[in-house]
């Protein structure tokens, strides 16, 4: 498939999602389709993750997926997927693989490996009892703590059996919702190690306080990042603050500080399923030079 310029892309999306209903609208293309002839990458499901230091006492899965084209001698990029169980699925929403498999084989998309990662939890005693999450924790806290998680214990990890680029350049991070504004507060913290970011209907609201945003990222000398969004109009609206409001002032707040940034808003509401219909597109524009 040519590749499109993603400006051209949100607009059709844009218009498109005013004339359709809510969520109905939002389907998977080819490239999120396992496509004949396209070779598969391994995804390896990682022992659980137990001994973290900077989590303690937490533990949690997480999957390595590896491209067919990786080649030992040459550093990979990397990204990394917050809630990864949803993203690694192969008859998931998003189907991350897949894309990476069709977008790698077409030269639209540099040799990534991609990491996926669920939030921790604190096992039970009683294996009857749901062990207790530690994902807003982790996720919707400001603060460099999982930025040091991934730099400090998983990208090690996952170096003892791939060369990993060390180059900001080629280092991502995406997520959903408290994993969105994850993904954005790991590359805001530490973007001399990350410098990529898809946030799809991201929480920058005020669950731990991550509804400051917009001010820090107007008051703050501009960083080196590249950011996605994407919200809906139906998004939440909360003792939290309103979902899609906060995602345009994060827009408005990135266009006034001159960063590198797009903005794709639907009618959708609180799911993945308009930022998977989008995910090659962005893919596509977030990794292009």
């Amino acid at each position: 498939m040519k590749f499109i310029p993603f400006a051209a892309v949100s607009l059709s999306f844009a218009s498109l999602a005013f004339s359709a209903p809510q969520d109905d609208q939002y389907v998977l293309g080819p490239d999120s389709q396992v496509q004949a002839g396209v070779p598969q990458g391994k995804v390896t499901q990682m022992p659980a993750w137990t001994e973290s230091k900077i989590f303690p006492g937490t533990t949690r899965d997480w999957w390595v997926y590896v491209p067919v084209q990786y080649q030992p001698e040459q550093p990979a990029n990397v990204m990394v997927f917050c809630d990864g169980g949803g993203f690694v699925k192969p008859d998931g929403q998003f189907r991350a693989p897949v894309v990476f498999d069709n977008l790698i084989a077409k030269g639209e998309l540099p040799v990534t490996i991609a990491i996926f990662l669920n939030p921790g939890v604190f096992p039970t005693s009683n294996p009857k009892d749901k062990p207790r999450s530690n994902r807003s924790f982790e996720y919707d806290s400001l603060g460099d703590l999982y930025a040091r998680f991934l730099l400090e214990e998983i990208l090690p990890e996952v170096s003892k059996s791939y060369k990993l680029t060390d180059d900001p350049e080629g280092r991502g991070l995406c997520g959903n919702s408290s994993g969105g504004i994850c993904a954005f507060t790991v590359a805001w913290e530490r973007p001399d190690a990350f410098r990529k970011v898809i946030s799809h209907i991201g929480s920058f609201t005020n669950i731990r306080g991550g509804h400051v945003y917009p001010a820090l990222i107007r008051k703050t000398d501009k960083k080196p990042l590249k950011v996605f969004l994407q919200d809906g109009s139906n998004d939440l609206d909360n003792q939290f603050g309103n979902w899609p409001l906060a995602n345009q002032d994060m827009a408005a707040a990135l266009k006034f500080a001159g960063y590198d940034y797009q903005f794709v808003l639907g009618e959708g509401t609180h799911n993945g399923k308009h930022g998977a219909s989008l995910l090659p597109d962005t893919l596509r524009w977030l990794w292009q030079k």
